[in-house]
């Protein structure tokens, strides 16, 4: 089936890898290909598998976990990254949002939404738990304000209104029905975006809207 989603596991318990496995593999559309108990090992079998969706523990003995994020977006850039940790540390969430992470979500998340979560990646949206959320908002490093008019990094309109749609979650199909443009447009604002704000992952752009107030007034349709 074409619609699939491959995954690969990178975990160094064997009982949380082997009980992720089977749950997801009881799903139609979720098909585990490999798992691995370390970074090196995963980074070989994720260059072999190719899988669609890398799911990586952040803390592990040998190669860590952000070095191993950091091999895997560079040598699988095709290839989502969530993070699935068991850490709320701030360092640990900025450090993968900095790294290119796709996702950052908590082990002791319900099952259930774990699933939905991971569905939710494939077609673009972004959703962070509340407490993430506030982790982000209490950075202690102040965030950039938009790019002004008259730097060669300023931030159109449209760029506006789809990086605030895609701080509220939306996929691109949902922000090209909201702005009524083509999905294809979309994703030129959103490689736009991760250029001109010097970001990684789509996760990285709806943290950065949330941080500093860049959302307060932004409207999500043109004014007639």
């Amino acid at each position: 089936m074409s619609d699939v989603l491959t995954l690969l596991l990178i975990d160094d318990h064997s009982l949380l890898r082997c009980g992720l496995a089977e749950l997801l593999n009881t799903e139609p559309d979720f098909r585990v290909l490999a798992t691995a108990a370390c970074g090196v090992e995963g980074i070989e079998m994720a260059a072999r598998l190719q899988p669609m969706m890398v799911l990586l523990d952040l803390h592990m003995p040998g190669t860590s976990g952000l070095q191993t994020l950091a091999c895997l977006k560079r040598e699988q850039p095709d290839s989502q990254v969530i993070v699935l940790t068991a850490s709320d540390s701030q360092v640990d969430l900025l450090a993968a949002l900095r790294g290119g992470a796709d996702g950052y979500v908590l082990k002791e998340t319900e099952p259930e939404q774990l699933i939905a979560y991971l569905r939710g990646c494939t077609r673009g949206q972004v959703t962070l738990e509340p407490g993430l959320m506030r982790l982000l908002g209490a950075e202690a490093q102040a965030p950039r304000s938009p790019p002004r008019a008259g730097g060669s990094q300023e931030l159109t309109e449209r760029e506006c209104q789809t990086l605030a749609l895609i701080a509220e979650g939306m996929s691109n199909k949902l922000i090209a029905r909201e702005l009524g443009i083509s999905d294809g447009t979309v994703k030129i604002h959103v490689k736009h975006l991760l250029s001109k704000l010097n970001l990684h992952s789509r996760l990285g752009l709806a943290a950065w809207a949330h941080r500093g107030g860049f959302l307060d007034g932004q409207p999500t349709r043109e004014q007639p």
